[in-house]
This record gives structure tokens, sequence and C-alpha cells, in this order.
């Protein structure tokens, strides 16, 4: 690939199911959520309907972050069109209102569960304003006005879909949040508004970078995959590689998608084995913080 053609491989749908770093890590925190994640479709439709519902329950720090990374997109989308300075009273404005508009078409898992009584729509909007702030004023964001958006018109933001590729000769799923060419290289930036945490994170770039490397048939030396903490001030979390390291990450998904595997009673079509053999963890501070947890224990259990 050439810089010039930023297209994406297109895949015609199978039923198997994809490794993701998502997907792997609830599999190993709790094989009972992680039925409920992705096999509720099997349950009859009562316990279904209960399921979605607490499937889509969300908390503050994951809606904090769903803030960040949309309006993050808008900002990016809009330097797509112009390159005038932002006018910071009106982008936080629209942030704020994009705030209030999220908290109040969602239900939180504090309140579901009676953690706290009622959502502070003010004190998560002061958070999204802090790491957005945090974003505007970083020499990345300055570095993105002045080299990355030479070549905008290559700019891949959020692309639609899940973000499938493939890794080794398996199914996989790594959908990178900002992805855009400098000269011969390209760069992935991942926003992250949660803890640092490298060896998860790590992973993440791991994956972006089978993902540009198969799509676009880029070298690993030439891509550059970068988690952007937005707190307690901006930092980066950047790795180097080349293709041992790909070559070895290739194994870790290979291993992980085998056990992925093995919870399903037919593979090629992913099915999975009876609910029960889905074991819940036995981890209970993982489950005070589990949507699903009223299926497993008394709703109001701390």
């Amino acid at each position: 690939m050439d810089n010039g053609s930023m297209d994406l491989i297109k895949f015609n749908f199978t039923s198997i199911l994809g490794w993701s770093v998502s997907r792997y890590d609830k599999f190993s925190m709790c094989k009972r959520a992680y039925y409920y994640d992705y096999y509720s479709k099997n349950e009859p439709i009562e316990l279904r309907n209960k399921i979605e519902k607490l499937k889509k329950l969300t908390s503050i720090s994951l809606e904090q972050g769903n803030i960040v990374h949309d309006v993050i997109k808008i900002l990016l989308e809009r330097l797509l069109k112009t390159e005038r300075p932002v006018d910071e009273e009106k982008f936080f404005n629209f942030t704020r209102r994009k705030t209030n508009e999220y908290i109040n078409k969602k239900d939180f898992i504090e309140t579901y569960y009676n953690k706290i009584e009622k959502i502070d729509e003010e004190k998560i909007y002061t958070e999204v304003e802090k790491y957005l702030k945090n974003f505007l004023s970083s020499e990345r964001y300055q570095w993105i006005l002045s080299k990355a958006v030479k070549n905008k018109n290559k700019w891949i933001i959020e692309p639609p879909g899940f973000g499938e590729t493939r890794i080794g000769d398996l199914k996989a799923y790594c959908k990178v949040d900002f992805l855009f060419p400098v000269e011969d290289e390209i760069y992935i930036l991942d926003w992250k508004t949660g803890r640092r945490d490298e060896k998860k994170h790590r992973k993440q770039l791991l994956g972006y970078s089978l993902w540009v490397n198969f799509h676009f048939k880029k070298e690993p030396e030439k891509i550059f995959p970068i988690v952007a903490y937005m707190q307690p001030v901006y930092n980066e979390f950047k790795i180097e590689l080349n293709e041992f390291d790909l070559q070895e990450f290739v194994t870790i998904v290979e291993k992980e998608t085998q056990e992925l595997y093995s919870m399903c009673k037919n593979i090629e079509q992913n099915i999975p084995k009876d609910k029960e053999e889905f074991e819940k963890t036995t981890n209970n501070k993982i489950c005070l913080f589990c949507n699903y947890r009223e299926l497993c224990y008394d709703k109001n259990i701390s």
C-alpha cells in the first residue's frame, strides 16, 4: 500500500466468533458475564429482555469516556472541513449539551444498584471538560494541526463497523479511534480517560498494529500506535515494533482464540455450550461492578 489508498478490506459475514481484547478480557474475568454479553439470544425471551436491559447499563466512568471519544471525533471531523482555530467557549458549550444529552438517555449501574441516589451531571461535565482541555493544550494536538492535517483526506476517524481484520488466519476485531499517515508512516491514537494500564493497553496497541499491517500492508517499523491518556494530565504510552513483536502477538491471539472456541458446541456456527458450563467468577470484587450481578445475587448486595 502507498498512502494514496486508505481503503479497508471488506469481509463477507461468517458466524465464527472473532477475537478482541475486550472479548477475551470479559472471558478471563467471568465466564458467566461473558455468556450474557455474547450469547443472551439463547435464553428464553423474558430473561433475554432482562439481560439486554442490564447489558445496556452504563457507568459514570464509562460514560465520561464515551462523551470524550465522541466530542474528539466531532472535533477531528471539523478539522476535515476547516482549520480555523476552535472557539473554546462554543466548543465547551457544545460539550456541556452533549454531556447532558448522554446522561439523560442512559441508565447507570450506580443508580440501578443503589450505590448513589442520582447522577451528578455537573460533576461528570467537569471531568469531561478537564480531559478535553488537557487534549487541546497538548503538544500532540498542536502536532496534529501542524503535521497530520496535511494529509487529512487520508484520515480514518473511528471507522464504521467493528474493525474486523485477520490475525494469522483468525477473525479478530481491533477498532481504532484515529489513524492517519504522516509522510510514509502511519500513526494510531487511542483515547483513554481511565487509569494507566500499560500491560492491557500494550495488547490493544499490538492489535491495532496488526490491523494496519493487514489492511494496508504497512511494515511494522512504519506503524506508530499510541495510547493518549487524558488525565491527570495529557500523557502518552507508545510501543516500538518489528516483525517479531507482531508474530509473537499472533501466537498469543491464536492461543486465546482457542480458549474462546473451547466454550462452543459448534465453533463454525458460534453455538455456545450450556450456560451452566460458563462458570461464575469467585472474585466478589468483580461482581460488585458487574451489570449482571442481580442475575447471580441479590440486587442490593454490597
